[in-house]
């Protein structure tokens, strides 16, 4: 696949920068543990690259039980300084112990609404958005709905989830599709005739 039919953020990448851009950037996802690792992910992408996460992502899988919200949320002090020795995470005490904060308050929200899933799909009414944009330059870093989504999370306790950060969560997780229209993934995902709504 040439790198003219990929989003230009992706040219140039290495094999697992394509591969993420090609088979997950994008792509709806209902499993709660895969929005779980996302949240894990956007928050400690925070002031870094995302090839840097990209690069960790298996160091994280590891060292946060496979980002299984349950057993990262029983995580104490003890465990929280061990993995702040481990050079194939991002050691950053703040990032670290958000992910252990929102290991907790994710359970909450999946006890409330049955899974973590059926509660942030409300944001886009369960359907991903589906834009058209020429460049990456029209893509934006944050919308009102990721604005909504940020205040919410944050009233129910979670951290690292400014609007940003949570529209990075919204385009991993495909709720919004900001793949440009040149992009062999957009073209695909729009010729499939999923329905919209706006952001």
């Amino acid at each position: 696949m040439s790198e003219a039919m990929r989003c230009k953020w992706a040219a140039g990448g290495n094999k697992l920068y394509l591969d993420y851009h090609d088979h997950e950037w994008g792509v709806p996802q209902h499993d709660d543990r895969v929005l779980f690792e996302f949240l894990i992910l956007e928050g400690a992408q925070a002031g870094l690259s995302w090839s840097t996460i990209l690069n960790k992502r298996e160091g994280y899988r590891k060292t946060f039980s496979g980002f299984d919200p349950e057993e990262v949320a029983r995580y104490d002090k003890a465990t929280i300084d061990k993995l702040l020795q481990d050079p194939a995470i991002v050691r950053n005490r703040l990032k670290v112990e958000s992910a252990v904060i929102n290991a907790r308050a994710f359970l909450e929200v999946r006890e409330e609404f049955g899974s973590f899933d059926a509660y942030i799909w409300r944001f886009t009414g369960g359907k991903p958005i589906q834009n058209s944009w020429k460049t990456m330059k029209q893509v934006p870093a944050s919308t009102k709905i990721s604005d909504a989504m940020s205040k919410e999370l944050k009233i129910r306790g979670f951290k690292f989830v400014g609007s940003t950060i949570m529209y990075a969560h919204m385009q991993a997780t495909g709720m919004v599709n900001d793949h440009t229209v040149n992009c062999f993934d957009g073209s695909s995902y729009r010729d499939e005739g999923r329905k919209s709504v706006k952001a």
